[in-house]
């Protein structure tokens, strides 16, 4: 007889159907990045754990994802003091590629709005993703944070895999940079969306980081 599969199990077979979906799309589907990541993204990575949690775990979508606007101030100083930290790593990494600091010419175009907003949707429809849904679940399993935060980080850099690998230019020491950054990015916005129990710092920590990125390379 076969063995029912446990609702963690159920989990990880969501994440990895999303895997290999966004996998396909990225290195077959060629389309301009604010599709990607204004609509791409979130129906690849939102709209299955939206479906999940209403239809298998039948629960309000915002509350299991921790996902909390009101008494945010606390989330916001932290989000701007780590997200610096780490948009300084993409600062770094652009010197070290170009030997000098340069800017995007996007960002100083008349597109200035849309790539400003980018960061930020990449950042919810990941952190929803990787925070929301597989980490709380991972930790809810576990009860430990540094063993789920370590798992739940290796899964967030095996989905970057296909991001990094098909961006033009990037290779070597500077791809291996990157796979670095953001696996540690990954542990430490485990680390507060457990200890706070929200999800907001961990989205404005990775926004400001992408935005860094997009204005610098």
């Amino acid at each position: 007889m076969s063995k029912n599969i446990s609702p963690l199990q159920q989990v990880l077979n969501v994440w990895a159907i999303i895997l290999i979906i966004w996998s396909v799309y990225r290195t077959k589907v060629l389309l301009p990045e604010w599709f990607d990541e204004f609509i791409a993204k979130p129906v690849v990575f939102i709209l299955p754990v939206y479906i999940f949690i209403k239809k298998f775990e039948q629960k309000p979508f915002l509350q299991q994802i921790w996902l909390k606007i009101h008494n945010s101030l606390g989330d916001i100083y932290i989000s701007l003091f780590l997200g610096g930290v780490f948009a300084s790593s993409a600062l770094f990494a652009n010197y070290a590629r170009y030997g000098d600091f340069q800017f995007a010419k996007e960002f100083f175009s008349n597109k200035f709005l849309i790539v400003l907003l980018i960061p930020f949707a990449t950042s919810i429809s990941e952190e929803i993703l990787s925070r929301g849904f597989i980490l709380k679940r991972l930790y809810e399993d576990s009860k430990n944070m540094y063993s789920s935060s370590f798992l739940a980080s290796i899964l967030f850099l095996i989905l970057h895999i296909p991001i990094l690998f098909t961006i033009p230019g990037l290779s070597g020491s500077l791809l291996l940079l990157f796979l670095a950054t953001d696996f540690i990015l990954s542990l430490v916005n485990s680390f507060i969306y457990l200890d706070r129990k929200s999800l907001l710092a961990p989205i404005l920590i990775h926004a400001f980081y992408n935005i860094a990125i997009l204005l610098y390379i």
